[in-house]
């Protein structure tokens, strides 16, 4: 979340969009080396790895994406990372995985030595927790070679100090509201859609979250403007949610109140409300929703 660039952090948080940093990071590091293995040139919209130190990389990849497109999707949640500037290896790193180096002469592919992902897990892993993200098991870095091996070793920066830990913002639909009964009418009469869901899988996407709810439990409150196609397969999407925090929505046990707005035809977030029915300023909700009138 790349080299590589993640993610974080809600990737946009860093990495981004993994059984997620949180949980739910859709990469993972299948038998790769039975398949054939083709060189490509690294395309200019792979932001993350154009204009690195080679121009082919090989697909797969180390982390089992096996079309460009799968690559270009997922190497964007990292760039957020990149730009925290953990560490000064990060792209380096990210970019051995995403667009490992596709050489002639060599038919295995060359991984990151386990020092290249030790340094930079010791700069960035800091970094993402304080969006709280933990170092990915997709990266541990003892699955990777030591340096005497064939590998990408790192880069010598004796004199580099990792940057201040930042302390990450909240992301704006999950900071806590007090909220009268006209106030919550009110708010759900600016949004187009109300829905009362749990949290199946988060991930990072553009430095968004993408959010994908329990379809089975989803209940739908309001709805104006989002059309029953539109909910088929519900992806709910929290705005620069690589660049905040939303606490709110780490626990996948627990159901919440969501409000948005279709924009661009995406459902897109901006109220989040922990759902707890036995608690008074919910059953104001309900009750507000149930004779709303906007």
């Amino acid at each position: 979340m790349k080299y590589f660039t993640l993610i974080i952090i809600s990737v946009t948080a860093l990495p981004a969009c993994m059984e997620a940093i949180h949980g739910i990071y859709p990469f993972g590091q299948p038998e790769l080396f039975h398949k054939k293995s083709n060189c490509k040139p690294i395309p200019v919209n792979l932001q993350l790895c154009h204009d690195i130190e080679y121009t082919d990389m090989r697909l797969p990849n180390l982390l089992g994406h096996e079309t460009m497109n799968e690559v270009l999707q997922q190497a964007s949640s990292w760039i957020p990372l990149v730009q925290k500037q953990c560490h000064p290896d990060t792209r380096k790193f990210l970019c051995s995985l995403f667009s490992p180096v596709c050489l002639d002469d060599v038919d295995e592919p060359i991984q990151p030595c386990r020092s290249l992902c030790e340094r930079v897990r010791n700069g960035c892993a800091p970094v993402m927790s304080a969006f709280g993200f933990p170092w990915p098991d997709m990266l541990d870095c003892d699955r990777f070679p030591p340096e005497n091996d064939l590998c990408i070793p790192p880069a010598n920066f004796d004199s580099f100090e990792p940057v201040t830990q930042e302390v990450p913002r909240v992301c704006e639909p999950c900071q806590e509201k007090e909220e009268n009964d006209n106030e919550i009418v009110d708010n759900l009469c600016k949004n187009d859609f109300a829905l009362k869901i749990k949290v199946k899988e988060i991930s990072y996407m553009n430095g968004d979250t993408k959010i994908i709810p329990e379809n089975k439990i989803r209940t739908i409150y309001k709805l104006k403007g989002v059309t029953e196609r539109d909910l088929k397969k519900t992806v709910l999407w929290l705005k620069d949610g690589f660049k905040c925090t939303c606490d709110e929505m780490n626990d996948f046990s627990t159901a919440y109140l969501v409000m948005g707005q279709k924009m661009d035809g995406h459902l897109v977030i901006t109220s989040v409300k922990r759902w707890q029915p036995g608690q008074k300023e919910f059953k104001r909700i309900s009750r507000s929703i149930r004779k709303m009138q906007c």
